[in-house]
């Protein structure tokens, strides 16, 4: 993958937008002497970034997509023609499509303790870095670092970039959780805000639930209280880990009414050996240990850390943040939603909006629960479109 520095990239911000048929190329930027909300330095913070559209000479059409849990920068647009299938979010972003780059110049970075540390796509910095200051990886050494974290290197990269001001800051899931953030944090720094299948801060029940995600890492012997490096990775654990994840962030309508109670192997009766399968377990085993192959264990609990400690805006009181927010606000999400319950994301709109800040809640339908709010989210697309054209001076 070839990666350009921060230098590169500026050069061709004033180019031609283009269309997200054609490829998108992965770029870079580094945070020098990054200082966590723990008080603990990180030497060089680099993550990766895309960017689809084109900066305009007033830089005032900037819009920043923040990802969920397991993914990456790639919201939209195809990194090679033979790409099985382009980023996250490409049926809302390209021309003529509700966030429309042939306007908007759309920017979307990695997070720092990236799940995919080990993908070629990703660039991030975490405990599978390397430390400069013993020449070997980080591991549980690096410093846990928050939501609130995630959002200053953004806003370092804003602030590389020349950008004073966010059209909007959406993103789904953990992605929505930054978009809360950065509406708590910095309103003055972006003009709407759209979480997407997200609530305004970690409940007990995301906090346990984000805890068994983990559970099986941490029982993996390889784990070895996170010093693997150079040595056998807890893939077990984590491809175990993974598929509850998947599991989690589903329905049962997905899960019924696509296996029911079909065997993995035909003739392979799951009643007679317990190495026979049901088909369900299957495809999910199959695709936690896909997954554990360009991800990193480490990295994993780290980002359960930072979405368990989440609150908007920081602090320990959730009703703050949420109060803080003072610019438009549109939040989208599902009823079918177990990892952001309806009621969670209703209660949240509820307090932003009880001080007098507007709110839209949207509403999507599916069969994939939580993760409609990824699959499906072109149902909100002319909702979204009309959010981003509203005039807000009237």
């Amino acid at each position: 993958m070839h990666k350009l520095i921060l230098a590169g990239a500026l050069a061709g911000l004033a180019g031609p937008a283009f269309a997200l048929d054609e490829i998108v190329e992965k770029q870079q930027f580094t945070l020098t002497d990054f200082v966590t909300e723990g008080g603990q330095t990180i030497p060089e913070m680099t993550l990766g970034y895309e960017t689809y559209g084109t900066l305009n000479e007033a830089r005032d059409n900037a819009i920043l997509i923040t990802h969920f849990f397991s993914g990456n920068s790639h919201a939209a647009g195809k990194y090679a023609e033979d790409d099985a299938a382009p980023g996250y979010w490409d049926a809302i972003i390209g021309p003529g499509k509700p966030i429309d780059t042939d306007g908007y110049f759309v920017v979307s970075a990695d997070t720092p303790v990236n799940l995919g540390a080990n993908s070629e796509t990703v660039i991030t910095t975490g405990p599978a870095s390397i430390n400069p200051a013993t020449g070997e990886p980080w591991g549980m050494d690096f410093p846990i670092v928050t939501i609130g974290d995630f959002v200053e290197t953004q806003k370092g990269l804003m602030d590389q970039l020349g950008i004073q001001k966010w059209h909007v800051v959406m993103g789904p899931s953990m992605g929505g959780l930054q978009a809360y953030d950065w509406a708590a944090r910095y309103p003055d720094r972006l003009e709407r805000v759209i979480p997407v299948i997200a609530s305004g801060w970690a409940d007990a029940d995301l906090i346990a639930w984000l805890d068994i995600w983990g559970a099986p890492v941490r029982l993996d012997p390889n784990w070895n209280g996170g010093d693997y490096y150079g040595g056998t990775a807890p893939d077990d654990g984590l491809a175990q880990a993974l598929k509850i994840v998947t599991l989690h962030a589903n329905s049962a309508e997905w899960t019924n009414g696509t296996f029911g109670r079909e065997w993995a192997e035909e003739g392979a009766d799951p009643a007679a050996s317990f190495d026979n399968e049901f088909a369900v377990v299957k495809t999910l085993n199959d695709g936690g240990a896909a997954r554990a192959a360009t991800s990193d264990a480490n990295h994993l609990l780290y980002l359960i850390k930072a979405n368990q400690l989440f609150v908007a805006g920081g602090g320990d009181n959730p009703f703050d943040g949420l109060l803080a927010i003072d610019v438009p606000t549109m939040i989208i999400h599902t009823d079918e939603d177990l990892v952001f319950p309806g009621n969670a994301v209703r209660e949240a709109a509820s307090i932003i909006r009880s001080d007098g800040t507007p709110v839209e809640v949207v509403e999507i339908e599916g069969t994939r629960g939580h993760l409609d709010g990824v699959l499906n989210i072109a149902q909100a697309g002319e909702q979204i479109r009309a959010f981003l054209d509203r005039d807000l001076t009237d």
